[in-house]
């Protein structure tokens, strides 16, 4: 059965834990796809917690008005970046500030933005379907992600950024919440084969949402 979240910081804590996200990333501009794996740990946030209390500081907003919040961290690889043995990690703080009258939408504070690495305030809403959607904008583009449950292992997430008057890129990613004692059985039982260090080894993770990443 599908998880129902009343606002997004019901969605937030049905999201802690970890993921494997399997990710298809589209580059219009050079009308090309890449794939991927990310591995995401998420860590429900509470109003009190100094994480969120110096996100809110830091971008002028009163902390009694946070609802909580995430910590977001993720590790994984893109097609396009293994021949350099380029990893994908980082890690991330997102708090919800709902608005007076609606605890459905309101601002997002970000510790690090979704297409660009920097402090940034968007939007968020929960839209007729409970999912949860995120928008930035940012001086030189925009993203919008949305996030929704198909079941409680189970999360689907598109994203698109878009820059200079088009789109730059669209991706589209399931994301299965791992067991993590059957994750670490399977990481011993392909312990010293290729297959383990470039599937299972990335595997340590809590920003996407980012969300998620």
């Amino acid at each position: 059965m599908r998880p129902q979240a009343a606002d997004a910081m019901e969605f937030f804590r049905l999201s802690a834990g970890q993921w494997r996200s399997q990710r298809t990333t589209h580059h219009l501009a050079f009308r090309r796809a890449e794939v991927g794996e990310l591995h995401i740990t998420v860590e429900t946030l509470e109003p009190e917690s100094d994480r969120v209390v110096a996100l809110c500081q830091m971008h002028d907003i009163d902390p009694a008005l946070a609802a909580g919040g995430s910590a977001i961290s993720w590790h994984g690889v893109m097609a396009w970046d293994q021949a350099d043995k380029e990893a994908h990690q980082d890690r991330t703080v997102m708090v919800l500030v709902p608005d007076a009258d609606n605890a459905r939408q309101g601002r997002l504070l970000r510790e690090k933005g979704y297409a660009e690495l920097m402090p940034v305030v968007g939007r968020y809403e929960m839209d007729d379907e409970d999912a949860l959607i995120l928008t930035t904008e940012y001086e030189t583009m925009s993203a919008r992600e949305r996030f929704s449950f198909v079941s409680p292992t189970l999360r689907m997430r598109t994203s698109t950024v878009k820059r200079f008057g088009g789109f730059s890129t669209a991706s589209f990613c399931t994301e299965a919440r791992v067991d993590v004692a059957s994750e670490v059985e399977l990481e011993k039982e392909h312990s010293g084969s290729e297959t383990a260090v470039a599937n299972y080894s990335i595997f340590s993770v809590p920003t996407e949402l980012a969300t998620s990443s």
